[in-house]
């Protein structure tokens, strides 16, 4: 089993994306990437501590590469919105790949270099690859929040 920590906006749509695909074993939506232990919601939330809402992805890389997991990574956010998706605005917001290991890394800038080469997008990709440090798991209310009120993603 291997892991793998991505940010790309509000971790509610974001975990329910990883959640349902074939080789993910579990989630959990947290805080990572900042300066504080332990931070709470509220803390995130005030855009000071510096964490990323991300989902800690669980997966058997014998049945889904990582590779893969940033594909779906890169269809499912925006990554030219700088500190922001759709509504949601601020550093905890950040379009962000957290590496595990070297490997990972290398993957994830092939992957962000080939996305910028493809032109898919006029405005520059701001994704950033961060080494992961201390994953802090959110409150508990947050875990698989869309799944538990029946819905699929945040968009109405």
């Amino acid at each position: 089993m291997a892991k793998a920590t991505f940010g790309g906006g509000c971790f509610w749509g974001v975990e329910e994306v990883f959640r349902t695909l074939d080789g993910v074993l579990a989630t959990r939506v947290g805080y990572m990437g900042g300066s504080k232990d332990n931070p709470s919601y509220e803390d995130v939330c005030t855009d000071k501590t510096g964490h990323a809402e991300v989902v800690e992805v669980e997966f058997d890389p014998a049945k889904i590469e990582f590779g893969t997991l940033v594909d779906v990574f890169f269809d499912n956010h925006n990554p030219t919105e700088l500190n922001k998706q759709g509504p949601d605005v601020g550093t905890q917001y950040r379009s962000a790949i957290f590496y595990h290991d070297d490997e990972q890394k290398q993957v994830g800038e092939e992957k962000k270099q080939a996305l910028i080469d493809s032109g898919r997008f006029k405005r520059p990709v701001v994704t950033t690859l961060e080494k992961a440090d201390t994953f802090w798991e959110a409150e508990n209310y947050h875990q698989q929040y869309l799944a538990k009120r029946g819905m699929t993603s945040c968009h109405i």
